[in-house]
């Protein structure tokens, strides 16, 4: 497996081993092996660029996925990249009142989810979809990221 990490905005004080970890984890459970992601942190304009640019929303979002669209004959699968957006994670692991690791977690499992084929578009897919992430998550020991928040709701 090739995990790539690049935190284009020098601000993530998670290790480069960590979030491929998490991501390596992930991908192993899916039972996927010759693989490579690419994942980088952004700032709020590149998110908001990549954002309007393939998805119309003129907004930086917390994580896009861009699934590869080709193959290489030789070599790893090119499963795609995630892009994170460090200020939107930070400002969101706060109002749900988590740790800014756990949030960065969830944004990582989730992206990778979406490039395995993943979605939420419809209520059974994202419970299908928040099950798999909580698995994974509560295997690298971080808690359910959706109960805080439902918590927060109620």
């Amino acid at each position: 497996m090739i995990i790539e990490f690049d935190d284009a905005t020098g601000h993530c004080p998670v290790a480069p081993d960590t979030v491929s970890h998490w991501c390596e984890t992930l991908l192993k459970a899916e039972q996927q092996s010759d693989i490579e992601v690419a994942i980088r942190i952004v700032d709020a304009n590149e998110s908001q660029t990549l954002n309007r640019t393939y998805r119309g929303k003129d907004s930086p979002t917390n994580v896009l996925s861009f699934p590869a669209e080709m193959t290489i004959p030789e070599g790893p699968v090119l499963l795609g990249d995630i892009a994170i957006c460090w200020p939107v994670v930070v400002r969101e692991a706060k109002e749900q009142a988590k740790s800014i690791e756990h949030h960065l977690a969830h944004m990582v499992i989730h992206g990778c989810f979406h490039l395995l084929g993943y979605d939420h578009d419809n209520d059974q897919d994202a419970e299908a979809m928040e099950a798999k992430e909580i698995g994974i998550l509560n295997n690298l020991g971080y808690p359910n990221p959706y109960l805080s928040q439902e918590l927060k709701d109620t």
